[in-house]
């Protein structure tokens, strides 16, 4: 079986590049036919032209799966069947995970199963809440409205992390630099002026000893700084990954300032869109507020959701959880509650989310203007010692000169 690279148009017109396995070219081109594609250029393709595809087991970001909704609407919007359209993504999806899982759903699909249900059999790569939101439009007949609905809340939820991540990039690259220099301060600079240092034939002050021995020691046994850190890194991730970390690194995000504020703005950014979106769909709000929950980072969140719908499958209204457990702010359920009253949830929801996703861009900016100046003066202190533990025996050698 050959392998033949073509370039092709679709029925709504787009250009599209791929490869295709088949026995002739003749073959290659009905099977192309019957995707509906319009065949401009095919050829078989040699060892020097084949496509290298390295699959790096990179997880399909949200961006990634909102690209797929919104090809997935224009195309059965366009008149192409869910079925051909499944197979068409299948072929032009870049990402390797998402491809091979859009491959067991359309195979899945070819066996008579609802979309939904083969969605549901990729957890890894589809989350709940798209899931079950295409369950809602099947159900409805209005699958393409369902799937503009997930590509919208994707895309946004895509925004706020990539702010969130936005504010920590910064802090970091100063931190590698910071420590990259005093590592070349230490391991380089400092030691050419040690044997300076010995010739004096004087006591060298503390602060100067303290920094030789800290080169020294970096020196002869990096090692075993390395796998310091190495062993803290991992030791940290491990417990955060166990319940207990999990509570306790969760308990600091909501109780350090500067990061409180963000981290609070951003799960009720997050809880609000997620059940208007949800709610739009027709998903009960018992099984929304579950979904909901289950996309909470901070742990706090997901539990304080989860006995929200308990509460709720008892009868109780949303805003009063939302009040007791003290994590979201008060506008959050101020304006749910204001929703219950004129049945209007799923708007104020919506406006909420708006508002929110807002306040999480202030809150990021907030944050950065709070840690450079910080981090500035970190720096300038670590700059600052190993200025003076060269200075300092210089001082001293001029000072018994003097009294020479």
């Amino acid at each position: 079986m050959a392998v033949y690279g073509y370039e092709a148009i679709d029925k709504t017109g787009k250009a599209s590049k791929g490869s295709i396995d088949a026995d002739s070219l003749n073959a290659a081109r009905s099977e192309l036919k019957r995707q509906n594609l319009t065949v401009v250029n095919i050829a078989e393709q040699n060892a020097l032209t084949r496509d290298i595809n390295i699959d790096i087991g990179g997880k399909p970001t949200a961006r990634d799966l909102s690209v797929f909704c919104r090809q997935f609407v224009s195309m059965t919007r366009a008149g192409v069947s869910i079925l051909e359209a499944m197979k068409m993504l299948c072929e032009q999806t870049e990402n390797k995970r998402l491809k091979k899982a859009l491959e067991t759903v359309r195979v899945s699909m070819e066996k008579g199963e609802p979309l939904a249900e083969s969605l549901a059999k990729e957890p890894k790569i589809f989350p709940g809440i798209m899931v079950n939101m295409v369950a809602a439009g099947e159900a409805s007949g209005s699958l393409d409205t369902s799937l503009d609905r997930v590509a919208t809340q994707l895309e946004r939820r895509s925004k706020t992390q990539a702010l969130v991540k936005k504010a920590m990039v910064y802090p970091i690259v100063l931190m590698v630099v910071a420590i990259a220099v005093v590592i070349v301060m230490l391991v380089f600079v400092i030691p050419q002026y040690s044997t300076m240092f010995e010739s004096l034939d004087t006591e060298l002050p503390a602060i100067t000893q303290a920094v030789l021995t800290a080169s020294d020691f970096i020196k002869a046994k990096w090692y075993l700084l390395i796998a310091g850190v190495l062993a803290l890194v991992f030791g940290i991730k491990g417990f955060a990954g166990t319940d207990l970390g999990k509570h306790v690194f969760g308990k600091i995000a909501i109780s350090l300032p500067g990061v409180k504020e963000l981290t609070v703005k951003s799960a009720a950014a997050s809880m609000a869109r997620t059940m208007s979106t949800l709610m739009a769909a027709g998903v009960p709000m018992v099984e929304a507020v579950e979904i909901v929950a289950n996309t909470m980072t901070n742990i706090w969140f997901k539990e304080a959701l989860l006995d929200a719908k308990e509460q709720i499958g008892l009868g109780v209204p949303f805003s009063k959880p939302l009040e007791d457990c003290g994590l979201f702010p008060p506008m959050a359920y101020h304006m749910v509650r204001i929703g219950e009253e004129s049945g209007a949830v799923e708007d104020m929801l919506d406006k909420l989310a708006e508002y929110y996703e807002e306040e999480v861009e202030m809150a990021v900016q907030s944050l950065m203007a709070m840690m450079e100046p910080m981090i500035i003066v970190v720096l300038a202190a670590i700059v600052s010692v190993l200025i003076a533990s060269v200075l300092a025996p210089m001082m001293k050698m001029y000072e018994a000169l003097d009294n020479v």
